[in-house]
């Protein structure tokens, strides 16, 4: 058993788990900021300091606007840090599927808007000098089976579909009978790829590091980390006044606002026609040069995806990712073992498993993100619903809303509109969405244990007493129980435990905390309240560190 990382770790990071990049970018490497103390006057404030915020606040700053950055924990210490690093234009929904909803016209502004991302990505490298590991590579979309069965031939046929419609949108596609991915060299065979030209990968932490200490030194730019945000307030109808309040009771006052934040930190709208689902990756070692350098996605729902990245001289890491479900609806057991044996099944070379870990992806239910002015504001825009690509979502993000403030015409604005009218044959999949979501209050009525004796040290469960509040309790490694309200200060659903990351995980809405109650995910805006000096002690270690 793993033993539990210190309560401060969840201000670096958001799980018990590193994820690969801290290989060669380590947390400490990562630039350092003060907490805001004041109150503060700023042109936009940018809340959340992820690709989404970094890449809204260099789009600004490059613009001659003054920009305030801030940040609850450490820069780069939610998702972005923990993603498995692609940037592709090859959506993992097909695009077929994409312009039944959104119409052609849509398809292909979801081909530019990712394609320029990824390209812009690269351009920024280059011209700030960042050593990211940035390179153009082919994705690779393969059946999840073998030759031998007969539903390889009816995914195959699916992905000829798709190529020809990403060729009519103008995405360099192709198809290649009989190919094999170089350095495949196990037992299952499943050959036949379509080629998606043209795509990136990188060293996303690398790259967010080298473009936060370009932006620390221009004069329009400040940055506020352990710096919470509690609410936004548009003071007035016509008024371009925007308050931005932190939790130690600061104002920051703007004339916009963006919300970089993964997830909105509101109630409802746009939080309810979102899925929330945990997501798992391993970097296990290959001898370097031995496989294609490239992109690889598999057909299964969920499915596996793979690139690459370096180790030492020796080896490569090939990242794994996969094995996808609804956050704290199901469990991590398993997942990182399957995803192991699927590498040495298909590559005998594989060597020692060095990283696992686990993040999350949030999927709209029409297939595309959200991205600008947020439902019934003025000036408060926001960057969510990554459908799996947050990291060129949250770069073609900082382009549309750096335009939209600056009132510059952007052909994506349409697509992404946070107020746009979902198609009706999103329906479906809302209304069943809406269902099982609601489900997730069946909480109220289970205990995952009988007695607080039950838990072993390093593991955590809800104790939900007849005619008493839901209580969360985890036991640490010294066998010391901590205990903290078991209600998401979101929607009040009932929290789960995620041993694979030893967080809180709520079912309802995906809010997720630390073990020691720290709010690591919204839509909840604040952390579990302690139910004994234990657990305050833990929230206020972890915060104040």
């Amino acid at each position: 058993m793993a033993t539990m990382v210190a309560p401060e770790h969840f201000m670096k990071t958001s799980g018990q788990s590193d994820s690969v990049w801290v290989h060669k970018e380590p947390y400490s490497n990562r630039p350092q900021f003060p907490k805001l103390t004041k109150d503060i006057r700023t042109g936009v404030c940018v809340i959340g300091s992820g690709i989404a915020g970094v890449s809204t606040a260099y789009e600004l700053v490059t613009r001659g606007l003054q920009v305030t950055m801030i940040e609850a924990r450490d820069v780069i210490s939610g998702e972005s840090g923990r993603t498995s690093g692609h940037l592709s234009s090859a959506l993992d929904d097909p695009f077929i599927e994409i312009a039944k909803k959104h119409g052609n016209g849509g398809a292909k502004a979801a081909v530019e808007s990712h394609t320029w991302a990824l390209n812009h990505v690269g351009e920024v490298a280059k011209q700030l000098g960042i050593e990211c590991e940035y390179r153009k590579v082919p994705d690779y979309e393969i059946s999840q089976y073998e030759k031998a069965d007969p539903r390889h031939d009816e995914e195959v046929a699916m992905l000829k579909e798709d190529v020809k419609k990403s060729n009519e949108l103008g995405l360099p596609a192709s198809f290649r009978e009989g190919y094999a991915i170089k350095g495949w060299d196990g037992k299952p065979d499943q050959r036949d790829v379509a080629v998606i030209e043209n795509n990136a990968t990188f060293h996303p932490t690398q790259y967010l590091t080298g473009v936060l200490r370009w932006l620390a030194k221009q004069p329009n730019f400040d940055c506020y980390t352990h710096t919470r945000m509690v609410s936004i307030d548009e003071k007035g109808i016509m008024s371009k006044e925007v308050h931005v309040a932190t939790l130690d009771g600061h104002t920051i006052t703007c004339t916009d606002a963006v919300e970089a934040t993964c997830i909105p930190l509101q109630k409802l709208s746009i939080v309810a026609e979102l899925e929330y689902n945990r997501t798992y990756c391993i970097a296990i070692r290959v001898p370097k040069g031995s496989i294609e350098d490239c992109l690889i996605n598999d057909q299964a729902d969920p499915y596996m995806y793979v690139r690459f990245t370096e180790c030492d001289e020796k080896d490569d890491y090939l990242v794994l990712g996969g094995c996808d479900h609804a956050v704290g609806q199901e469990t991590e057991e398993g997942r990182y073992a399957k995803l192991e044996a699927w590498v040495r099944e298909r590559f005998t070379k594989a060597g020692s498993v060095d990283y696992k870990w686990s993040g999350q992806i949030l999927n709209s239910t029409d297939m595309v993100s959200y991205i600008g002015l947020n439902t019934g504001k003025s000036h408060t825009y926001i960057v969510t619903g990554d459908t799996g690509h947050g990291l060129t979502q949250g770069v073609l993000a900082g382009r549309l809303i750096a335009d939209e403030i600056q009132g510059i015409e952007n052909p994506w604005r349409k697509l992404y509109n946070p107020k746009r009218i979902p198609p009706m044959s999103s329906l479906p999949s809302t209304l069943t969405h809406d269902i099982q979501i609601n489900t997730q209050y069946k909480r109220f009525l289970q205990s995952d244990i009988v007695d607080i004796e039950d838990l072993a040290p390093g593991t955590g469960g809800v104790l939900n007493p007849t005619f008493k509040k839901p209580v969360a309790v985890y036991k640490d490694d010294q066998g010391q129980v901590h205990q903290f309200s078991a209600l998401c200060p979101h929607l009040h659903g009932v929290i789960c435990w995620n041993n694979a990351e030893k967080s809180w995980d709520c079912p309802v809405h995906g809010s997720r905390f630390s073990k020691d109650g720290v709010c690591i995910m919204g839509p909840a805006k604040m952390g579990l309240s302690p139910a004994d000096e234990a657990g305050a002690q833990a929230q206020k270690q972890a915060i104040t560190a």
